[in-house]
């Protein structure tokens, strides 16, 4: 089974090679403040495209996206549902597939930390992890570092990976991705494909990187009470529903 070793020092990918490669997914829904920012943080010699994944944005979230080089696509409410269409749509040339959001929050300075190991040949899926690295005062609501340490504690007794985290920066090989088979279209996005990628026996790293406090707009998981209340209603329902699938014998 998969196991998450510490993170040695990598070399840095080629821009070619790695613009060949990289497609970055930022699922969206109102954040015309940050996406901007976002999107001229990432290191573009790297990147092949950017896409936006719109949840159905009312403010000027498109038209900030398109003007700073990404592509945006309307893929429908849902946070699940904006990160699959967004990895469907990717460029056929693609073989990697990072994800961040559109917050400001993720590092996206710090991309090739994620794509290095996977371009290199030595990781399947590789996930920034808040718990483990510098936080901002006030960027991780206490109840974000509790689920993340408690789904961690349910995923190593199921399947032995220790994470610690279910951050949203995280880089995967498309065509692991595409085995997953992934279903949830909410909040347990992020959740499903962890608990997946055990159970394949995928090489899975997490590396501990810096998190900030969003940089604009309002959180719609950490932002509200009744959004917490979903977001953990679904990442709940995810960890059970997967947990509860027979495991495939060839795992």
């Amino acid at each position: 089974m998969a196991a998450l070793p510490p993170h040695p020092a990598a070399a840095p990918l080629a821009g070619p090679a790695g613009a060949d490669r990289v497609t970055v997914v930022i699922p969206t829904l109102n954040e015309a403040e940050t996406i901007a920012a976002v999107i001229a943080a990432l290191p573009r010699p790297l990147v092949r495209e950017v896409i936006v994944a719109d949840g159905g944005s009312t403010d000027a979230t498109e038209a900030r996206a398109i003007a700073a080089g990404a592509r945006v696509l309307a893929a429908g409410r849902g946070y699940g549902r904006a990160c699959a269409a967004g990895a469907a749509a990717a460029d056929p040339a693609s073989t990697i597939l990072v994800f961040l959001d559109g917050d400001g929050a993720d590092r996206a300075d710090l991309l090739d930390r994620l794509v290095t190991p996977i371009a290199a040949g030595t990781q399947d899926f590789v996930l920034a992890t808040r718990t483990r690295g510098a936080r901002e005062r006030g960027a991780m609501a206490w109840h974000q570092v509790l689920a993340g340490r408690l789904a961690g504690a349910a995923m190593r007794l199921l399947y032995g990976v220790p994470y610690t985290d279910m951050c949203a920066f995280r880089a995967i090989r498309r065509d692991a991705l595409v085995a997953l088979g992934l279903r949830e279209m909410g909040y347990g996005w992020n959740l499903e494909m962890q608990m997946r990628a055990a159970r394949a026996g995928l090489r899975i790293r997490e590396i501990p990187l810096p998190y900030r406090r969003r940089a604009g707009g309002r959180s719609k998981v950490a932002g509200s009470l009744p959004g917490s209340l979903r977001a953990g209603w679904r990442i709940a329902a995810t960890l059970l529903r997967v947990a509860r699938e027979p495991l495939d014998p060839d795992q």
